[in-house]
């Protein structure tokens, strides 16, 4: 009898939202797994220090915050990288970023891709993220058995960097497609039309999206628990516009889209999905999670044709959340 052969050793830094839930679908497919990262987590295999997962592990994947918390990991793994080692940058940070962060891994002989994802929690969590790549055909395919456990789709983009702007790209129209959903539900409420029918007219609509068909039914439920957070969204339409600076063009869209995101992290719902963009507007849904609007009152008014929800619930809501943005949740303003 053939013996199985052992699989590869991958190392996790960074255990966010998306890097936890990795290093558990590599654990149930039988790959032996270590991790870190800043926060101690109860996780199998937890080191003390990111250095010691790349002295374990060949294959490293990183799922860090931003491109100053990457090119820090970088930095501490330098000293142990060798030409067997595959650093691979899942996190969104900028273009010069990720360049440099590929520049400092080639010297020590090692390889880089630039690997952003797109995907949700529970995407993640299925093995069903998608990884947009960067980098040589060849260091792919030497990872490619390894990123399959974790995605659905690997997608080759061109040279390291190229993945960065793809899924900068993507994030804002992602980001822009939830502010004007938003914004498109506030003028159904507005008008006296139930929300529920954007979505049954969006079922036969060419504006429909995943990303509408995704998010709409969480933004009706006011269920903003966080899939992909505000802050996080934020930080990637921020490196967008930074990214074209001196290039000659504007990014109004993305501009405005990432002034409703501030005001939201400003209302303190940075930890909050994205989708909870909706809460800058006073209709059903979008006020569950404020003081003075219980369920049964929410209830009450979504039922009643006497006397609509903005109007009796908007004024509380204007004074913390409509600052920044100039908007009021009265319809008569």
């Amino acid at each position: 009898m053939v013996a199985a052969r052992k699989k590869t050793s991958v190392g996790i830094i960074g255990l966010g939202i998306i890097g936890s839930r990795v290093a558990a679908v590599l654990r149930r497919a039988g790959y032996p797994v270590t991790v870190w990262s800043r926060s101690p987590r109860p996780e199998p295999n937890f080191l003390p220090s990111a250095r010691e997962v790349a002295e374990s592990a060949d294959i490293l994947q990183l799922f860090v915050r931003d491109g100053e918390a990457l090119l820090e990991v970088i930095r501490a793994i330098l000293p142990v990288l060798g030409d067997t080692h595959i650093v691979i940058n899942h996190s969104t940070v900028g273009p010069a970023e990720t360049l440099e962060a590929s520049r400092l891994v080639s010297e020590k002989g090692a390889s880089f891709l630039d690997a952003p994802f797109t995907g949700s929690r529970d995407a993640a969590a299925e093995g069903e993220l998608v990884y947009y790549i960067g980098g040589e055909d060849a260091v792919i395919e030497r990872v490619r058995s390894v990123l399959d456990v974790s995605s659905k789709a690997i997608l080759p983009m061109g040279p390291v960097g190229a993945a960065t702007y793809v899924k900068l790209a993507a994030n804002m129209i992602t980001a822009a497609e939830i502010e004007v959903l938003a914004e498109a539900l506030a003028l159904l409420d507005r008008g006296g039309v139930p929300l529920i029918r954007l979505e049954e007219a969006l079922a036969h609509n060419l504006a429909n999206s995943g990303t509408i068909s995704l998010k709409l039914p969480l933004m009706l439920a006011g269920e903003f628990s966080a899939r992909f957070s505000v802050k996080n969204m934020l930080k990637d339409l921020q490196i967008a516009l930074r990214s074209v600076e001196g290039k000659g063009i504007e990014l109004p869209a993305t501009s405005a889209t990432a002034g409703a995101l501030m005001g939201a992290v400003q209302a303190g719902w940075g930890e909050d999905d994205f989708a909870s963009l909706a809460r800058h507007y006073s209709y059903p849904g979008s006020l569950k999670d404020y003081p003075g609007t219980s369920t049964e009152s929410l209830e009450e008014d979504h039922d009643s044709s006497k006397t609509s929800l903005a109007s009796q619930k908007s004024e509380p809501v204007k004074k913390g959340l409509f600052g920044f943005l100039g908007r009021s949740g009265r319809a008569d303003s």
